[in-house]
Parts: structure tokens; sequence; C-alpha cells
């Protein structure tokens, strides 16, 4: 979603290399960059050009200080490093501050008013708002109001069904006049929070906008929430404007996002409306609804991942006994049943090229990475196919040729694919435990093992040890090298590495060293 502008901010970074201090020409340099990422991510033109203008102003003539320390500790701070910093306090200030919070009252019936163009997921999004509330402890009723859209009435009494929640309608009535009486019936049904789904068009137009005001002055909703396209660039935020002026929005829901949008109108509409978005949807899946946080899409956007992201989506479909998990396999200490679950869970958190987006370590990920999402269910195909005791002693599989035959049968994959999935899990098994734990020695030599270190830090820091290990999936699909089926990421090559061979080398070095001081 957010290459167009991440490529930007990661070639005008590239300009401060070697240089000791922010410039006036090696910064112009660097705001051309991140200019043309601006245009071509269609980030609206006023929106961009200040954004550049309170760049340069701040990073003119900063001299970058070294901060020093002690031991393993030091740190040093270079011109592109808080080049980024800048750039990342200004990328929030853009989005934000943002309040994510909706307005419910207690004593009745809250009301939420979803607007939006037709096309924008703006049923799907009530649907995802409904299944939101129920996880924050309300009892929503959702509102069929659109009586133009063909099967607009039923798609959303269909989402209803699935998450079990009821949707009101009334046949050859008005969508104002559904509106109003749905209260009657959220007050009937004990509901506390009513979900209108209004009309849309193709564009705006003044039917349309008279429509929703009526409902607006009849029904007088708590929250006006804007359902945006992200895949609309500048248009998005015209529209945004509009509905603004005319209805005083609450705040906008930026949807596909996981498409190809370039993310230009989630920098602009902020501060062109002065409504802030407050949910970012992604997907079909009616879990999929996040609270909107500037700092970890600008963070997504410099390149930095979202760790904090990664922690929500984890804590949403964790299911509380994880964290005895995780430090089993931090420690090396788990089977392919603990290595099933882990999995399963992965797949709960959305589709892997997201996940991958949040992760803290883009800069060893290669830009045309081809993330194949049907990996993690041939994996559990063979798993599923292993006996229980197989899962729970992987050493019985290490030397078996006839057991790597049965699995293949029985999970329709080869037994080549068996062999090399036990042999991943192998070499995954006995460099767990170093995760996590000081990268000295020989493994602290293997590029990239102190990103993957300083991840985990992240991870425990964050959730107590409790976040299942991006590192040990990407080893299981044969990506860390980029040579597995999976080809997922190209993080450092665990797998080349052969400890015996590692041994025998140094013996006959220790050996050839002592041939030597004997001549």
């Amino acid at each position: 979603m957010l290459d167009v502008l991440s490529d930007g901010f990661k070639k005008a970074t590239e300009k401060f290399q070697g240089k000791a201090r922010l410039s006036e020409d090696n910064i112009n340099e660097a705001m051309g960059d991140i200019r043309r990422s601006l245009l071509e991510a269609d980030v609206e033109y006023s929106v961009g050009k200040t954004f550049l203008s309170r760049v340069k102003e701040k990073s003119l003539g900063e001299v970058v200080s070294l901060k020093a320390g002690k031991g393993v500790d030091k740190l040093k701070v270079t011109p592109g490093d808080h080049f980024i910093k800048i750039c990342k306090e200004e990328l929030e200030g853009l989005m934000g501050p943002v309040d994510t919070s909706l307005s419910l009252p207690n004593n009745r019936p809250a009301s939420i008013m979803m607007v939006g163009l037709q096309g924008t997921g703006k049923t799907t999004t009530t649907g995802k708002l409904a299944k939101y509330l129920i996880r924050n402890k309300r009892k929503p009723l959702m509102v069929a109001a659109d009586i133009y859209r063909p099967a607009a009435v039923d798609q959303l009494k269909v989402l209803g069904e699935r998450i079990e929640v009821p949707v009101f309608h009334l046949e050859n009535t008005s969508p104002v006049e559904i509106c109003k009486q749905a209260k009657d019936k959220a007050m009937e049904l004990d509901c506390d929070t009513l979900l209108f789904d209004t009309a849309g068009r193709l564009t705006i137009d003044d039917k349309l906008m008279d429509e929703l005001s009526d409902i607006k002055s009849e029904c007088t909703p708590d929250n006006i929430l804007l359902v945006c396209d992200a895949m609309m660039g500048q248009d998005a935020v015209t529209t945004a404007k509009a509905f603004h002026e005319r209805l005083a929005l609450s705040g906008v829901v930026m949807t596909k996002l996981d498409g190809d949008a370039r993310g230009g109108a989630a920098l602009s509409i902020k501060e062109v409306t002065g409504a802030p978005i407050k949910f970012l949807g992604m997907g079909e899946d009616l879990e999929r609804l996040e609270e909107f946080r500037p700092e970890g899409l600008a963070s997504r956007i410099l390149g930095l991942g979202d760790i904090v992201g990664l922690m929500e989506d984890f804590e949403r479909v964790s299911d509380g006994d994880s964290e005895e998990e995780a430090m089993r396999m931090l420690s090396g200490q788990f089977n392919f049943r603990d290595f099933y679950e882990q999995i399963s869970m992965i797949q709960k958190m959305g589709p892997l090229k997201d996940i991958m987006a949040k992760l803290p370590m883009q800069n060893l990920i290669p830009k045309d990475v081809n993330v194949d999402e049907k990996e993690l269910g041939r994996i559990k195909a063979m798993i599923d196919s292993m006996t229980e005791k197989e899962r729970l002693n992987p050493n019985l599989l290490y030397q078996s040729q006839s057991r790597a035959k049965r699995i293949a049968v029985g999970s329709g994959r080869s037994a080549k694919e068996v062999s090399e999935l036990v042999k991943r899990f192998k070499t995954m098994h006995s460099m767990m435990g170093n995760l996590g734990k000081n990268m000295g020695g020989l493994m602290g030599k293997i590029p990239g093992m102190n990103k993957l270190s300083q991840m985990n830090q992240m991870r425990k820091m964050a959730t107590g040890g409790g976040m299942p290990d991006m590192g040990s999936l990407a080893s299981m699909m044969g990506g860390l090298d980029g040579a597995g089926a999976g080809k997922t990421s190209g993080a450092p090559a665990f797998k080349r590495v052969d400890r015996d061979k590692v041994k025998k080398a140094r013996r006959a070095a220790k050996n050839s060293r002592k041939r030597n001081r004997k001549k």
C-alpha cells in the first residue's frame, strides 16, 4: 500500500550517507525525492507543500550530536537518523492528533450514522463496526436504510447473521422513517447502539445530501462517520470535504488500505477537512477494523514497521495462554503441535503481507518478495498428517524416510517437501533458543541477526514475551534465505549455518596455529 511513499523517504535518507551535518544542499536533494513520492502517492498538493516546508525549516542548520554510551550500549546518531525523526514527527502531526473514541451515551441508545459514496465498503464497514462494538461490550442494532442499491439490505442481513447482530428494515418506507422507527426497535430489543447504513451515490449530488441532512435533523446521530476509499486518492479528500461541509463529520473510516492504495488520502484528509481518521478497514474479514494510530502509519511509511500495531493484532486473536508457549519457543523447547498453533494464530491476524509490513526489519525484506499465502496451509496439512507422537517428538522424523513418505501421502505433498519441512524445523529448533539473548560471538556475525534480536526484545517489552515469533515462521516457510517455497522475506540465512562444520573449521584452525608455533 505505502510503497511509493516509503521509496521516496528511503531515497531521501540515502542522500545523508557519509554526511556530518544537515546542510541546505543535501536537504534540498532529499526534498526532491520526497516531493516526487508525495505527488505520485496522490497527496493533496497544498498539504504536500506545507509538509515539505515544515520538514525543511526544522532540518536546516541542525547540528547532529553523537550520543555516547558504554560498551554495547554505545549509540551513534547520523544526520539520516535525525532527518527521519523530523519526518516522522511531521507525518504524525499531519494525520493527528486523533481521538478514536465514539460518543456513546449510556442513558439512551447511542447512534452512529454511516455515510459515503457507493463502492467504498460502507455496508461491510458497518458490519465491522458492529463487531468492534461487541468487543467493547456494546449491543448494536444495524439499520438498513439504503433502499436504492440492489441487495444492500440483504447484504446487511447476511452480515448480521454472521456476527449475530439484529438488522432493522421496513419495506416500502423512506430512509428517514426507517431510521426514526429504528430507535423504538432498539429499545424493544434492549440494544444500546444504532448503526445507520445510509444510501450512497456514484457521485455527490443534491438528492443524496438532502436525504442525509434529513436523517441527521430527524434522528440527531451522536456520530457521523464517512467511509472513504483509500484508492480514490485526491478524490477521497474532495469527497470528505463536501460531506464535512454539509454534515459536520465526527470522523473518517479509511477502507481498502490492503489494496493498491498509495496512502495520499490518509495524509491529506485531516489537514484539509479537519475531520480525523478514526478507523482503518482492510479486507472483507469483519475482525479487520483498526483504531487509527498516526504514529503507526508514519512508522510504516518510513520503513520502520509498526510493532505496536502488531501487538494489537496479536492481542485481538490471542487466547490468553500464548505467553508460556512463546517463551518455550524462544528457549527452543517446542514441537510441531506448538508450531501448528502458532501458524493458526498468525493466520487469524490477517494476510502475511500485512503482518510483514508491520515488522521492524523492512530493510531486510526485498521489495519484490513473493509472499505465498497458501504455504501456511501446506505446512498445516503436513503437520495434520503426522501422528500425535510425531508432533510431540520431532526427533522421530529426523532420520525416518518411511515416516516422511507416509506423511506426504496423507497431506497430498511430496516426500521431499516433508523432508524439507522437518529439516527447517530442526534448524529452527536449534537456533530459536539464541533469539532474544546476547548476539555475541559467531551468532552475532550472521547478517541481520542483531535486527531479529532487537525485534524479539521489543516484542518482550510490548507483550511480556507473548508475541508469536515471526522469524520462526519465516524460517519454517524457507524464506529466511529466499530459497524456500514461501519466499516470505530476505532475512538472514539461518539454515545455511551448520554448527558441526563450524566446530570442525575451528578445530582445524586451532591445530594449524599449534603447528605454526612449533615450527
